[in-house]
């Protein structure tokens, strides 16, 4: 046989179709044993003596990690309920400090109030007593003066005839019904 020859029939041997994905029989029963002692040296070597105490050490400590984490987070509840009943305290504390400054305030406007109106009341009776007193000078004086423009009058009008008490007895008696008028 030539080389052509033989390379034809290995060209006609090709596999084709499903025949390129499937292995060998041959091929088949090695890959079956192989993985087979692959399997027997991890199951009863590697498992036991490696792979299964890593596998405990870390769900060891992913155990510790969440008990950790809870640790952690009833802490961190218990912070947040205290926080809330400082922030809650103080709500109530500031609350109180503004009652008692409007209490406060309410009491200083009272306080204010009834002293201006005292005040107030004691100005006007003051000036009501002077404003009396003046009218009271005043009619004073005035009567004064009309009694001495009277008796001059008079004196000039009846000379003679009236004598100078009588006439002063005469306008004081005139002076006493205005005042009565006035009043």
């Amino acid at each position: 046989m030539t080389l052509f020859e033989l390379a034809i029939l290995a060209v006609e041997e090709e596999p084709e179709g499903i025949d390129l994905v499937l292995p060998e029989i041959k091929e088949l029963w090695a890959g079956i044993i192989a993985f087979g002692i692959v399997f027997a040296f991890i199951r009863f070597l590697a498992w036991p003596r490696m792979i299964k105490p890593a596998l405990e050490r870390r769900q060891e400590a992913i155990v510790g990690q969440l008990r950790e984490a809870e640790n952690v987070k009833s802490e961190a509840e218990s912070l947040l309920a205290d926080y809330q009943a400082q922030v809650a305290g103080a709500k109530d504390e500031a609350n109180q400090i503004i009652d008692e400054a409007r209490t406060t305030a309410d009491s200083m406007k009272s306080e204010i109030v009834a002293r201006a109106e005292s005040e107030a009341a004691s100005v006007l009776d003051k000036a009501r007593t002077d404003v009396a007193a003046e009218r009271e000078r005043a009619a004073a004086a005035l009567r004064g003066d009309v009694a001495n423009l009277s008796l001059d009058m008079a004196e000039k009008v009846v000379t003679g005839s009236i004598d100078r008490e009588a006439q002063a007895a005469l306008v004081e008696r005139y002076l006493e019904e205005l005042g009565g008028l006035n009043e």
